[in-house]
C-alpha cells in the first residue's frame, strides 16, 4: 500500500502531499491520521523547517471527505469531530503554511485548505462547499474560516448554493492569495516559497503568532499586545542588516 501522505524536504520547506490519487485524495480516516503524524513532527521542527506546503498527488488537492465513510457515519448518527483536531493542528503550526490547490478542493478539502495561512491555486482548480447538498453541516471550522476570508455575503453564497468556483474566481473573491495559469503553477508556487524562505524564519513565526493573537481585537488592545509581547530581534537580525549595508557599499 502506498504511503497516504508523503513528505519531501526542499530548501527549508516541508512539502506534505496527500497521496490517494485513485480516489482524488479523498480524506479517509487513515489518511488524516497519517497527516496528523507528519504535522506533529513538523510542529517540533521550527528551527529546521521554515515553511509548510500542503498539496495533493495526481493533479488534485482533494475531493473532500471520503463519501463511503460519510455514509457509514450518517447511518450510525456519528459526529466525526476527530478530523477538526488535525485541521486545527495545521492552523496552529508555528511555520507559515501554504495550501497549493490544483484540481478539486471540495467541502472537507476546503476545510483543510482554509487552515493554511496562504492559498495558492491553479486557474483551472475547483473550489466548492457542498455540505448542504448532502444534508451535512460544516463541523471542521469552515463556517468560521470561510467568512473570515471572503466575507459573510460570499460565504453565504458558496454555502447555500453549493456551486463550484474556479481558481480565478477564488482569487477574485480573496479566497486564494495567488492564482497561476496551470502551466505556470509550479513555477509560481516555487517563487513564492523562495520569497518566504529567504526571510527570517524567526521573524515569520513571530509575525504568525502576532497575527493569530491579535485577530479580532480592537486596535488599542492589539497595539498593546504587540508593544508588550513583541519578541524583539531575530537571532539572525545583525547578520541580515550587516549584509544589507555590505551589499549597498558594493553597489554602484
Amino acid at each position: 500500500m502506498n504511503e497516504l501522505v508523503l513528505r519531501e524536504n526542499k530548501g527549508g520547506a516541508a512539502i506534505l502531499t496527500l497521496n490517494r490519487p485513485e480516489k482524488l485524495n479523498a480524506l479517509s480516516k487513515e489518511l488524516v491520521e497519517k497527516l496528523e503524524d507528519h504535522v506533529d513532527v513538523i510542529a517540533r521542527e521550527s528551527k529546521t523547517v521554515g515553511l509548510v506546503i500542503l498539496r495533493g498527488a495526481g493533479g488534485n488537492f482533494s475531493s473532500g471527505h471520503d463519501m463511503t465513510e460519510v455514509l457509514s457515519q450518517v447511518k450510525a448518527h456519528a459526529k466525526p469531530h476527530h478530523f477538526v483536531e488535525v485541521i486545527d493542528k495545521i492552523a496552529d503550526l508555528p511555520q507559515p503554511v501554504i495550501s497549493a490547490v490544483q484540481g478539486h478542493c471540495h467541502t472537507g478539502a476546503l476545510e483543510v485548505a482554509l487552515a493554511a495561512d496562504l492559498i495558492v491555486t491553479a486557474e483551472s482548480a475547483s473550489f466548492c462547499d457542498a455540505y448542504a447538498r448532502w444534508g451535512l453541516t460544516p463541523i471542521w471550522g469552515l463556517s468560521l474560516r470561510l467568512p473570515h476570508r471572503v466575507g459573510t455575503s460570499k460565504a453565504s453564497e458558496m454555502m447555500y448554493s453549493c456551486r463550484s468556483y474556479s481558481g480565478r474566481e477564488a482569487h477574485d473573491m480573496h479566497l486564494a492569495n495567488f492564482c497561476f495559469a496551470d502551466a505556470e503553477f509550479e513555477a509560481g508556487l516555487a517563487a513564492l516559497a523562495a520569497d518566504i524562505l529567504a526571510n527570517s524564519w524567526f521573524a515569520n513565526q513571530v509575525n504568525k503568532r502576532a497575527l493569530v493573537a491579535s485577530d479580532g481585537l480592537p486596535l488599542r488592545e492589539a497595539h498593546a499586545l504587540a508593544l508588550f509581547k513583541n519578541e524583539g530581534l531575530a537571532p539572525d537580525a545583525y547578520k541580515r542588516v550587516a549584509a544589507f549595508f555590505k551589499h549597498r557599499k558594493h553597489t554602484p
